[in-house]
């Protein structure tokens, strides 16, 4: 079956259905449940098991993660996965049988790397070498320590790669290319995010009355809708504009798109907590699980030094 075949708003569906299963099951049982319905290996290699798809197939499975707050690093296993090619590793990725995460700071060569997600439950992990590729590591021989500042319940870490041992490596190209694929799936893990928070908090203005009258008929509220909404839209028109090339047929900058997408989310979600009352920083609507998933993986890109950055290149470029 060609890509032709399949559309990837298809896989929206199917990845929902199984991401809630896996939210109901352990970390390693959800590893089962994800690959199972091939989702750790939507882009991986056919030799190893996975469906070699394009990035714009896993782009609907991970905003369904970041929509349903799925608390595993499925965003990096299917990058990671997709890396490693043919081989046995990718397999067992692609398999369920091994988790990987990513460090977003730090490289080999400094002896440290930080903002790696869910580290501590998972096997392995792809860290900068600093000079321009990359290492797949043995999280079992790296020190871990984690950083609860954002994020309490499931922390960032930091790893101490002394004596870490190296499993596979990218050349810089190759690592290029993935750091390229990362930046469009994280714009859409966080632009899912804001969704679902924007979806609930609709629906929760629709119903909720005071004086007679729906929340969600006070001009105020209905403008600041309006405006979350308007930030999703543009968010997501860049997010699907940058899988393809531009009009010379090269890759468009994805840099810029991920920094909309963080700002436009961190907005989304902030206003919808604020919108239900502060009744979103409850277990019962985890709307905060949400934001400080957006906030960490703004602070791992630098916390607002991507976005200086995009507006510095734009600049030089003019």
């Amino acid at each position: 079956m060609s890509d032709q075949d399949l559309q990837p708003e298809e896989f929206a569906q199917a990845a929902a259905a199984a991401i809630a299963d896996a939210q109901a099951r352990s970390f390693r049982e959800a590893a089962r449940v994800l690959a199972g319905a091939g989702l750790c290996g939507v882009c991986a290699d056919e030799d190893a098991g996975g469906l070699a798809l394009g990035t714009a197939f896993a782009l609907p499975i991970v905003a369904e993660a970041g929509r349903l707050r799925l608390q595993w690093p499925l965003l990096e296993t299917i990058l990671v996965a997709k890396a490693l090619g043919s081989s046995a590793l990718a397999a067992e990725l692609a398999g369920g049988t091994r988790i990987a995460t990513w460090a977003l700071q730090g490289s080999l060569q400094d002896g440290y790397a930080g903002q790696a997600r869910h580290a501590r439950a998972s096997d392995w992990v792809l860290v900068a070498d600093g000079q321009g590729g990359a290492a797949l590591l043995d999280l079992a021989t790296v020190r871990i320590e984690d950083d609860p500042a954002l994020d309490p319940d499931h922390p960032q870490s930091w790893l101490g790669l002394d004596h870490a041992r190296v499993l596979a490596t990218l050349d810089a190209a190759a690592f290029g290319a993935l750091q390229r694929e990362r930046d469009i799936l994280v714009a859409g893990l966080v632009h899912g995010a804001a969704e679902g928070a924007l979806a609930a908090t609709a629906a929760y203005l629709a119903t909720r009355v005071q004086f007679g009258r729906p929340l969600s008929a006070k001009q105020a509220v209905r403008h600041l809708l309006a405006r979350m909404r308007l930030l999703q839209e543009a968010a997501h028109a860049g997010i699907q504009r940058v899988l393809d090339a531009d009009e010379y047929g090269q890759p468009r900058a994805t840099r810029p798109v991920l920094a909309n997408a963080l700002s436009s989310a961190a907005f989304v979600l902030e206003k919808s907590i604020h919108l239900h009352g502060g009744m979103g920083f409850t277990w019962e609507l985890p709307l905060h699980v949400s934001l400080r998933e957006v906030r960490k993986f703004d602070a791992a890109f630098g916390s607002g030094a991507l976005a200086r950055q995009v507006g510095r290149d734009f600049i030089h470029s003019a």
